[in-house]
């Protein structure tokens, strides 16, 4: 296992390699935040890390602006973090100039502008045809490795390849920047950061010795009995919470409806103070991750955010038919858990599994059992992220991968 924390390794031939040809992302925004944080993540990595010209045409500004604060809804096109953002919908048709690479995220269905153009170019210009890959969602079970990379012929006679994040060297890694461990050790290291950033966002009566949460759940039973147990704590608990879905769990607990609360708003609970948290960017969630002590997250890009925040967390995993969720789940909690300690690993995930089942009892059982705060816990929390980068991120996975097509 590594234990160096504050060095990712990018292969040195994949280094401030600048490419000739843009690249297309696609976006279909579902699940409001999840699939446009991870595609708008990878974009301005590209775009920093390899001085590639990126187009993310993204079908709901609305939803992405609420990641990204400074976009207009109202506009086609504007460019951020040197990536060009282009408004599309199935229903209006674009401009589409392919590039070296094109990536459906999640398998979105692309424009037929684009589809058109891809048929086109394998009549009339076979070398101009772009990479086309499907960038999948991340998971950590087995068959994941033997699928990564796998091509498949379209209808129209065109290869598309399969990417797939992952936590082994055979799969196409996860998104991180290369100097997102450094950012974080320095802003953990000095407790007045943290303060810092609840005072920024409307936070009052938080010290440095309170225990901070975030919660960025689905709805679940879980939660309400968890806070019931908070509420004798002797020491204060501050729950940071966004209004979205984790409140709709708590309404028996609030003293108004869910859409009248208003961010900033407090409610006191005992010795638990629910904080109405407002909407923030990317770089502001990450560092509210780093500020808690324990993170509650939910999806995918929040759940890979609080492992390289090198906290405890639990991930509340998007429920599926014949809970198929949980198999992802345990195939996480296995890899996770693979060099913890048995007595350390046993309740942690105990209590992810009650957490997504929703289990009342259960759920204060294994948190009592858990105590989230034991060292050895916190030591695995941070060591973990080296451990799962396998020695290079995802971008610099996707780059080389294009190079060898």
């Amino acid at each position: 296992m590594k234990t160096t924390l504050n060095t990712q390794v990018t292969p040195a031939h994949l280094t401030n390699k600048t490419y000739a040809k843009h690249w297309d992302i696609f976006c279909v925004v579902v699940d409001n935040y999840g699939d446009i944080g991870v595609t708008w993540r990878l974009a301005k990595q590209l775009a920093a890390e390899y001085s590639i010209q990126v187009n993310l045409w993204v079908d709901d500004l609305n939803s992405f602006s609420h990641i990204l604060p400074a976009l207009n809804p109202q506009l086609n096109q504007q460019q951020f973090a040197g990536v060009n953002i282009i408004h599309w919908n199935k229903v209006t048709e674009i401009s589409f100039i392919a590039g070296s690479v094109l990536i459906e995220a999640f398998a979105c269905e692309l424009p037929s502008s684009a589809t058109n153009t891809l048929t086109q170019l394998k009549h009339t210009h076979l070398d101009q045809i772009p990479v086309w890959l499907n960038l999948e969602y991340l998971s950590a079970e087995d068959w994941v490795e033997g699928c990564h990379g796998l091509p498949s012929t379209q209808l129209s006679g065109l290869i598309k390849h399969f990417y797939f994040p992952g936590f082994s060297v055979k799969t196409g890694g996860l998104i991180c920047e290369q100097d997102l461990f450094v950012q974080r050790d320095n802003w953990q290291n000095d407790n007045s950061n943290k303060l810092a950033l609840f005072d920024k966002l409307g936070l009052s009566g938080i010290e440095a010795h309170h225990i901070v949460i975030s919660v960025f759940s689905y709805e679940t039973n879980a939660l309400p009995a968890l806070i019931k147990h908070w509420q004798v704590s002797t020491t204060p608990i501050h729950l940071l919470i966004p209004k979205g879905r984790s409140l709709n769990s708590l309404s028996a607990l609030l003293p108004c409806h869910v859409n009248e609360l208003v961010t900033g708003q407090q409610i006191l609970l005992d010795s638990v103070t629910l904080h109405i948290l407002p909407m923030t960017d990317q770089q502001g969630y990450d560092q509210l991750l780093w500020s808690c002590d324990f993170n509650i997250v939910r999806g995918e890009d929040s759940f890979l955010r609080a492992q390289w925040a090198a906290k405890p967390f639990i991930w509340h995993i998007y429920p599926q038919e014949d809970d198929y969720h949980l198999i992802k789940l345990q195939a996480f909690m296995q890899v996770y858990c693979d060099n913890l300690a048995p007595d350390l690993a046993k309740p942690w995930c105990e209590l992810n599994l009650s957490f997504n089942q929703g289990d009342q009892i259960d759920i204060v059982n294994h948190w009592q059992k858990l105590e989230f705060n034991h060292l050895p816990l916190l030591q695995h929390a941070k060591k973990w992220p080296m451990t799962a980068l396998n020695d290079a991120d995802l971008a610099s996975r996707l780059v080389q991968f294009v190079k060898s097509r």
